[in-house]
């Protein structure tokens, strides 16, 4: 077994597309999910991981989604994700509440953003999940797809129609 497979908890998922990551986070309700980005060539990354097994099963609530950056690098450029191990958190209606990375060496940064992020809370609307932005780069290149419905609207005084993107 490779040691980012090992001492996996219920509540952590790999991430295997794009369209998984956006489909976790939009289905997420108001818990709390904590993207680990990871490289399996990065040490830190290693070292870390531990750690993060033991944070997410004292941690049941939250949902940690592992997103091989070897695999994905596409989808981590569209992210802005250039430095490992590199975590985002997001939260309901709010969306991402705080990015950063973190090593052994600071993970008070990942322990005090639990603390900030990880007590229980309703959020009125939908989740957020991505920033518009990266939903468009991820869309341009390919990663995701989009429906937008088109609907037929009549102008008044005209007999001419238009079309509405929705």
């Amino acid at each position: 077994m490779r040691w980012w497979e090992k001492t996996n908890k219920p509540n952590m998922v790999e991430v295997n597309s794009a369209q998984e990551l956006v489909d976790s986070l939009t289905n997420a309700g108001d818990r709390l999910v904590i993207v680990d980005f990871y490289s399996p060539g990065c040490g830190g990354c290693k070292s870390l991981h531990p750690k993060i097994c033991q944070i997410a099963e004292s941690n049941p609530n939250a949902l940690f989604l592992k997103v091989n950056y070897e695999e994905h690098k596409a989808m981590c450029y569209s992210l802005n994700v250039h430095v490992l191990p590199f975590f985002r958190f997001y939260r309901g209606a709010e969306g991402r509440v705080c990015s950063f990375s973190c090593t052994n060496a600071t993970i008070k940064k990942f322990k005090d953003a639990l603390a900030k992020h990880g007590t229980e809370r309703c959020s009125l609307g939908p989740a957020k999940g991505l920033e518009e932005h990266e939903l468009l780069k991820l869309a341009s290149n390919r990663e995701v797809s989009f429906n937008y419905p088109l609907e037929m609207e009549s102008l008044v005084g005209d007999d001419q129609e238009s079309l509405v993107l929705a």
